[in-house]
């Protein structure tokens, strides 16, 4: 299994390195045959609030499927630890989750084996950690029967010809959170967002 740390606008100390393959590489004992798992720090300045720094996983298995997790955390004030290890403790909780749902699919007929656990893999996968309050809030919850996974509303959409600026201007005129638009230098499908912290993201489709 290959491990990559990478620091956008973020200086990656050899502690900090080191910590993070640590943990990282004890993901294989709950998901065999992970290919690749890189974690990227990011420094996310903000004028209308704290800046924060941000851990983002991303787990390849051989398969094809992916796994992505990431957790915010606060830079500077009032808060214990090292923002890193903070930030990278709280995107592995969210990978454990992830990984569990992959694990969970193993029976499910409707889905490729890129996307469910094998019985071989199952059998040598380790059981999740779970935290006491975690556990204690399971047991308070009782058994949870997942609900089937169905699309109820299908829909056809006409995608024009427009620049990122336009996609971005129809979108915020229609109160979207996302919107889909044909780029005319590629002739694909492209998909502009906005993000959390109120800025945009685009999606541009690439053949795997």
């Amino acid at each position: 299994m290959d491990v990559t740390i990478r620091g956008n606008n973020v200086k990656i100390s050899e502690g900090i390195e080191q910590f993070a393959i640590e943990r990282l590489n004890k993901l294989s004992r709950y998901l065999p045959n992970i290919a690749s798992v890189q974690v990227d720090f990011m420094h996310q300045r903000s004028n209308r609030g704290p800046d924060l720094l941000i851990a983002q996983i991303t787990l390849r298995h051989s398969r094809g499927a992916i796994l992505r997790a990431e957790e915010r955390v606060e830079v500077g004030g009032a808060m214990d630890g090292n923002p890193a290890k903070l930030a990278l403790m709280g995107a592995l909780d969210k990978m454990n989750t992830r990984i569990q749902r992959f694990k969970g699919k193993r029976r499910d007929k409707r889905l490729r084996e890129a996307f469910k656990m094998t019985l071989e893999e199952y059998q040598m996968a380790e059981e999740l950690p779970v935290s006491e309050e975690a556990a204690e809030a399971a047991e308070a919850a009782g058994p949870v029967e997942e609900v089937p996974v169905e699309v109820v509303r299908r829909k056809q959409v006409t995608v024009s010809p427009m620049s990122e600026e336009e996609a971005i201007e129809q979108m915020e005129l229609l109160g979207h959170s996302f919107f889909l638009y044909l780029n005319p230098h590629t002739n694909a499908v492209n998909v502009v967002y906005k993000r959390a912290v109120g800025d945009y993201g685009l999606l541009e489709p690439m053949p795997e």
